[in-house]
């Protein structure tokens, strides 16, 4: 039978007529329709107004009063006649705001964020201002009360990410799943976004592909052929150190774990960097070994060939003879050893942080460089001999046949594996015709190659199937169009794991939701809450802070060499690891979210620690220690941040300042106008003196085209101007002192980081707002409308009574419409 025909007709069937599960799967429990009222913490959210003792007293303005602010202060620049930003407000009515939903909510968000009306434009007081929000933020959220529209979103598939976390779950393997499946597509900041998830023949064969060769890796393939994996060091790496994973005493090289197909003989090469004159960088130094561990025991030991040549028809490259190893994961170390004398790298100059700045002074007067690694391949198996037993095996055959067992008790074993697996894979309880099904398959295959072989095929039926590749929800039968529905416990169970822990859920919520347990009110924030406390909520800061922050750009930043001759691959992962730690500190110490941007205290290793002038701090380990620089206090001043926001020679105040308008307060600046050219255009010097990056801004504004915009972000990047690209502190920019000095939209004066932070933390209901929307576009898979805002609203309402602890927001998005229903689209309702 050819399974991966099969199974890919299944799924192009499966997707097209929109992913419902399979005749015979247990239908999700009757439940009742969620109320739509407020309720407390643990309890469905509804969409309450503030209650009126609990607001302040403003002037008493009438529906007309605040028309009447509205056609002089914003429909001057937003009428039929010049719809600035796409939009005319000539008949808005203010005591009809739900009638407009949607533009209402941006005029909430601009107001609520201070930016209109903009800078130099007659501003109403501000609490003319707080009476107009107030108005329209209590009208749309009685309005949700009284229409509650969860939303919808289509089925989900598990993105690269998801993908490796389930086969570790299911498997305990660990795999990339990039070298599968092709790159996640970002809607909303984020990669698991539904509608964004498009479907084609040929992402449905990566996921074919990726079913046959995880099945194939973890069981093992005795017949395997040869065939080599190649492990690059980046150039970027310094290999002056110790590299995690290797040997202790050895230094540079690369440590990886390598899962090994079958038993037999596998040989290493090891290629290096050289010269630009084809040369062997590191000739000069003597002595040199590197060595070739397998779990910690050498296998080979090389001495380094200090006469390489690229022109040598093995180029820069060593190889080892070949070793016996075992099937399975192995951790494998190639690094070097160093003589027992070694001088200092580089003698009569200071020694530079990144190893490999140039290899073009390699044999230069002064330096002494010391040879890198570029590639590890591992080659085999030659000879293979069998598949021994490992790990991942053990998880997989949790019983075996006994030698000379009948068919029909291998198969009694065989079935038990595949429905442990299928309900894990599937993450939900599996009927019997669903694993006669993938028995099936079994069946075909060990009739002719055995137990081992049968089980591999449905292992890979597992993997290929549209219940593990998917994510259905399935609606009731009952439920009309333009209605909603309680989303089952066995999907909600899903949509718990894959938010918190950006995995499949485990066997205690997949027995809750089975059971139609998990939905109840103290089952399921006592739920939450132990997720919270399980190391895998450390997501939420690599997956949903990472994503939300735009910490993965620090990649795409390599600060010029010659300039910042210290920045290396290990200060780059130390700059986002510090921010992801701070986020994971909140998670697991349930602190407040506002401490994103005050924290006293950060998270540094020696070499962060180093960077930042930070004393008594030894080790690669990272620690807690106190920011007594007020100017250093909170994400605004952390290396990630002011790293990806800044250019390989110089620091960028306009991507400074959009970062912040857009990541911290979602209002992001429109592009610039066509043939408008970016600041990289404008002169860096001027009667022969270099300018500053405030002088190139401010030549740059003369363009009429660019002022309404540059005057919004520039005063925020302008603040920020003490910090260099790498995040260095500094007082001068190109030989003169630096101007931070600026005047923000709402006319405050800044200079510093931390006027800068003050500023911000008045718009703090904005702050809390944009990070609530992204957590609830994450935790959702979909992207935020205008109809979630008043969610939104009562999330951070409730959270305020909570000190705004981290908890209080995810259960707040948990707990909410959106998250526990889901919207039977009508027609009219269909984009």
């Amino acid at each position: 039978m050819n399974v991966v025909a099969t199974l890919s007709t299944t799924i192009l069937l499966l997707a097209a007529f929109g992913g419902s599960r399979r005749a015979g799967a247990p239908s999700a429990p009757s439940v009742p329709e969620l109320p739509a009222r407020h309720a407390a913490l643990g309890t469905p959210i509804a969409h309450a107004p503030l209650p009126r003792h609990e607001r302040r007293t403003r002037p008493s303005l009438s529906a007309a009063d605040l028309n009447a602010v509205v056609r002089r202060s914003c429909a001057r620049c937003h009428n039929n006649n010049v719809p600035r930003g796409n939009l005319s407000l000539d008949s808005f009515d203010v005591a009809a705001a739900p009638k407009s939903a949607e533009v209402t909510e941006q005029i909430i968000a601009k107001l609520r964020s201070g930016m209109m009306p903009p800078p130099g434009s007659i501003r109403p007081s501000a609490d003319t201002l707080a009476a107009l929000m107030e108005s329209l933020e209590s009208q749309m959220d009685a309005h949700a009360a009284a229409n509650p529209n969860p939303g919808a979103r289509s089925f989900q598939r598990l993105n690269r990410a998801e993908y490796s976390a389930a086969i570790r779950d299911l498997l305990g393997l660990e795999i990339d799943a990039g070298a599968y499946l092709p790159l996640d597509t970002k809607s909303e900041n984020f990669d698991n976004i539904a509608d964004a998830q498009h479907l084609s023949p040929s992402l449905l064969d990566s996921y074919l592909r990726a079913a046959s060769e995880v099945s194939w890796t973890a069981i093992g393939n005795p017949r395997v052929t040869p065939a080599s994996a190649t492990y690059t060091v980046p150039r970027t790496a310094s290999q002056l150190d110790h590299v995690e994973g290797a040997p202790i005493g050895t230094r540079g090289g690369i440590s990886v774990v390598h899962t090994f197909p079958a038993d037999g003989m596998y040989a290493f090469r090891l290629f290096f960097y050289h010269e630009t004159t084809g040369a062997f960088a590191g000739g000069g130094a003597r002595g040199e070994q590197i060595e070739v561990s397998v779990d910690g025991q050498r296998v080979a030991l090389l001495d380094m060939d200090r006469w390489m040549n690229a022109s040598d028809p093995n180029g820069v490259s060593m190889a080892t003879e070949a070793v016996k190893l075992t099937a399975g994961p192995h951790r494998v170390s190639a690094a070097f050893i160093p003589p027992s004398f070694q001088g200092v790298v580089q003698d009569l100059v200071s020694p530079l942080k990144w190893s490999l700045s140039s290899t073009s002074n390699a044999t230069a007067y002064g330096f002494s460089l010391l040879p890198h690694l570029r590639d590890l391949v591992i080659a085999g198996p030659t000879n293979a001999t069998g598949v021994s037993d490992s790990p991942v095996r053990r998880r997989i055959f949790s019983c075996r046949p006994a030698p000379g067992a009948t068919a029909a008790a291998a198969q009694r074993c065989a079935r038990s594996i595949v429905e442990r697996l299928t309900t894990s894979a599937y993450r939900r309880p599996v009927a019997r015709q669903e694993v006669d099904a993938v028995m099936a398959l079994y069946d075909g295959t060990a009739a002719t190659e055995g137990f081992e072989s049968g089980v591999r095929t449905a292992l890979e039926a597992i993997l290929a199937s549209p219940d593990f590749v998917f994510r259905f929800e399935r609606a009731p039968s009952t439920v009309m169009p333009g209605t909603n529905y309680k989303i089952s416990d066995v999907d909600l169970a899903s949509r718990l794991a894959f938010f918190i822990w950006a995995a499949p859920p485990d066997h205690e919520l997949i027995s809750l939701g089975s059971q139609g347990k998990l939905s109840a009110p103290g089952v399921l924030t006592a739920q939450v809450r132990r997720m919270l406390a399980d190391p895998r909520a450390a997501t939420l800061a690599t997956r949903f802070a990472g994503q939300w922050l735009h910490l993965s750009d620090i990649e795409k930043v390599q600060p010029d060499v010659r300039q910042y001759p210290d920045f290396d691959e290990q200060l780059r992962t130390a700059m986002r690891r510090e921010t992801e730690l701070a986020v994971e500190y909140l998670v697991r110490e349930d602190r407040s979210v506002l401490e994103l941007f005050t924290a006293d205290y950060t998270f540094v290793n020696e070499r962060l620690a180093a960077h930042y002038g930070i004393p008594n701090v030894a080790g690669t380990q990272f620690r807690r220690v106190a920011q007594t620089d007020p100017d250093r206090r909170g994400i605004l001043a952390h290396a990630s941040v002011l790293t990806l926001t800044s250019q390989a020679t110089r620091t960028s105040a306009v991507e400074r300042g959009k970062w912040v308008m857009e990541v911290l307060l979602h209002s992001p600046p429109p592009p610039p106008p066509p043939g408008v050219p970016d600041l990289e255009a404008t002169a860096d010097s001027k009667d022969g003196q270099l300018l500053t990056v405030r002088e190139r801004m401010e030549e740059h504004r003369r363009n009429p085209a660019c002022q309404s915009c540059h005057k919004m972000m520039d005063p925020i990047g302008l603040a920020l101007e003490h910090f260099d690209v790498t995040g260095r502190r500094r007082v001068r920019d190109n030989g003169m002192p630096i101007d931070s000095r600026g005047d923000l939209w709402d006319g405050t004066k800044v200079a510093n980081a931390s006027d800068l932070r003050n500023a911000l933390l008045t718009y703090r209901e904005s702050l809390l707002r944009t990070f609530t929307r992204n957590l609830l576009a994450y935790g959702l898979g979909r992207r935020v409308e205008y109809f979630d805002m008043p969610t939104i609203r009562t999330i951070v309402r409730d959270a305020g009574a909570r000190d705004h602890r981290m908890s209080a927001y995810v259960l707040g998005v948990v707990n909410s419409p959106a998250f526990r229903m889901q919207r039977v689209e009508s027609a009219s309702e269909q984009h």
